[in-house]
């Protein structure tokens, strides 16, 4: 594995960070956390002409078709600089579609997305807070040429905003992974009920409530009874997305507070002279150092189409973790001001309180890398 960016990567970051600076400076963040919509659509579209929506889409259904292991180092950036919005979701969730849509569905859908007509999103988790197949308890009956659907989704990103959303559905009676079946539903359909859940990041979080809502039999996104498959594909894609977006914002707040910690002075020495405070900031260094190492093998193995699931799963188990813990000594060694909502670090603090349970939290990792390694 080598961990030096190729020409194309240096690229791809530059061009998100010079995009984002201009076009989303932090005051322009604090402006969409208040926003109902949560992002801007002039904003969107003009992603959507970089190219930024069509990364993983094939170049035959009007992407650009990088690499994932490009598409990760984009991400990095585009966290380091906080971008809010359904980017993530719709990107990690498009992978679906790529994978396993039928042709009918690709050729409707992938253009749509890459041009920026397209929000897409994924209803997964329910109200019991399991991760596994055993908390999908929303049915999907079938009717004639269509399936109903009734239950609740939680923590449904942009599905307020969203135009499609990827709807995890029980088919058949039971709690183990089979029975699971994926939908492509219209998120305007006759039936759905969304309301915005308050979140500490204000990411926009929704409740979905699917009272007898029809579906066409020719929207589901796989195989019946057999999509937990594909779920799975995305937690997975989604932790090294997700990790790679928290590793930007972990860059960000380590590089705030080494220079703060130059410039501070107190007792007539800069505060970086204290020892104490020295070896909180060679925690974070640690910390940064080892979420990268992390980050870019899972990333490599899975642009090589090699297994990866174990290192998906240590890499969010461990950035998790290791985000929280860096961005609240960001907070403590900035000292008051690291508590202003005038000031960056608290940005990103929030967001990596939130970031912990998207596509799986600490805990639901680690049993999975526990399996992995063949302790369960």
């Amino acid at each position: 594995m080598d961990l030096r960016f190729t020409e194309q990567q240096e690229i791809l970051k530059k061009s998100a960070k010079d995009f984002l600076a201009k076009e989303c400076p932090k005051a322009k963040v604090r402006e969409l956390e208040k926003d109902a919509k949560g992002y801007d659509p002039a904003l969107w579209q003009k992603m959507a002409e970089l190219g930024w929506l069509g990364f993983n889409i094939p170049e035959d259904y009007e992407g650009m078709g990088y690499s994932f292991e490009d598409l990760t180092m984009h991400i990095e950036e585009v966290g380091k600089n906080i971008l809010p919005g359904p980017y993530i979701s719709t990107i990690v969730n498009t992978f679906a579609i790529v994978a396993e849509g039928s042709d009918e569905q690709k050729k409707d859908l992938l253009p749509k997305i890459s041009n920026g007509n397209c929000i897409l999103t994924l209803a997964w988790l329910e109200e019991n807070g399991l991760f596994d197949a055993s908390g999908i308890t929303l049915k999907a009956a079938h009717k004639g040429n269509d399936y109903h659907l009734n239950g609740t989704k939680v923590f449904v990103d942009s599905a307020h905003v969203a135009n499609t959303m990827i709807v995890v559905a029980r088919t058949k009676d039971g709690t183990g992974d089979d029975g699971i079946t994926l939908f492509l539903v219209d998120a305007k359909s006759a039936g759905i009920k969304t309301e915005v859940i308050p979140t500490i990041a204000l990411d926009h979080l929704c409740e979905v409530t699917f009272k007898d809502v029809a579906v066409p039999a020719k929207n589901v996104l796989g195989k019946v009874d057999k999509g937990w498959a594909i779920v799975q594909m995305l937690i997975r894609k989604g932790s090294i997305l997700k990790s790679a977006e928290s590793l930007g914002g972990l860059q960000a707040v380590v590089d705030m507070t080494v220079a703060y910690s130059k410039e501070r002075v107190q007792y007539d020495r800069p505060i970086g002279a204290f020892q104490a405070l020295q070896h909180k900031m060679s925690d974070m260094w640690i910390n940064l150092g080892t979420s990268k190492y992390l980050l870019y093998e899972s990333a490599w193995l899975e642009s090589e189409g090699m297994p990866s699931a174990k290192e998906a799963s240590m890499t969010k188990a461990y950035i998790n973790e290791a985000y929280k813990m860096v961005t609240s000594l960001g907070v403590k060694l900035h000292g008051g001001i690291g508590t202003s909502s005038d000031h960056d670090v608290p940005l990103y603090y929030r967001r990596a309180k939130a970031a912990d349970t998207v596509y799986g939290s600490t805990d639901y990792h680690r049993e999975l890398v526990a399996q992995q390694i063949g302790m369960k």
